[in-house]
């Protein structure tokens, strides 16, 4: 049996049991393992929280340059195809003030509105292959139309407040041109024209008999038909 020898000699020795001071030894190595631990514990700590913060910058980065990159594009490039269906154009406040978009059957339409009004412009190709520029008023009335037919005429008409085809310049394939004028209720009443061979024409519906009864064919009444430019407008879309 070991023994513990005091400061004092006079003191007797104490003998020292095996037993607690290895117990004494193991709280000591305990202990001490246990600081290790907290230590790495607080570095971990340290290390995880580092990486949890430059993971949120990293993610951040990447979403503002997603979002950048789909307003503007990428920094020195420039998208060389944009596809969709419709686009919308909106001003300042968020009202829808134009649009660009095609139809189901191969229509094209491109309108642009004023602000807080139906007035605007009109640029379609439609599915049978007239094209025109349409002018409307803040009812959203066709007021003005430009078109090209299909048959090659090219005819300007003018409408009044009610929409009603009031005048009607056309210039067809073979070369004539006329100039229709109708009154309030689309009816025509007076054409002048040039036809194909040079000639001058003039019609005047509901004239006079001649004395001696006969006809001609400017006693016919003209069927005033404009032609089929104007293209019923979609209903605006919603804000």
């Amino acid at each position: 049996m070991t023994s513990i020898k005091t400061g004092d000699p006079l003191q007797p020795e104490i003998p020292v049991d095996p037993f607690r001071r290895r117990m004494q030894e193991l709280e000591r190595g305990l202990s001490i393992r246990i600081e290790e631990l907290a230590r790495e514990n607080r570095r971990l700590r340290r290390l995880w929280m580092g990486t949890v913060v430059s993971g949120g910058l990293l993610l951040g980065l990447a979403t503002a340059l997603v979002i950048v990159s789909a307003r503007h594009g990428l920094p020195g490039t420039v998208t060389d195809v944009v596809e969709a269906r419709q686009f919308l154009l909106r001003d300042a406040d968020g009202a829808i003030r134009g649009s660009w978009s095609s139809g189901d059957k191969g229509a094209m339409r491109f309108q642009l509105q004023a602000p807080g009004s139906k007035a605007g412009l009109s640029l379609a190709v439609l599915e049978g292959g007239a094209s025109g520029i349409t002018v409307r008023d803040s009812a959203g009335r066709s007021r003005a139309v430009l078109g090209l037919l299909p048959d090659q005429t090219v005819s300007l008409l003018f409408a009044d407040e009610n929409g009603t085809t009031r005048t009607v310049l056309s210039l067809v394939r073979d070369g004539a041109s006329t100039i229709v004028f109708a009154d309030r209720g689309g009816s025509a009443k007076v054409g002048v024209g040039v036809d194909s061979r040079g000639q001058s024409t003039l019609t005047l519906p509901e004239l006079p008999e001649s004395p001696a009864g006969a006809s001609s064919a400017a006693d016919e009444p003209a069927a005033f038909e404009p032609p089929a430019l104007i293209e019923k407008q979609p209903a605006d879309p919603k804000r």
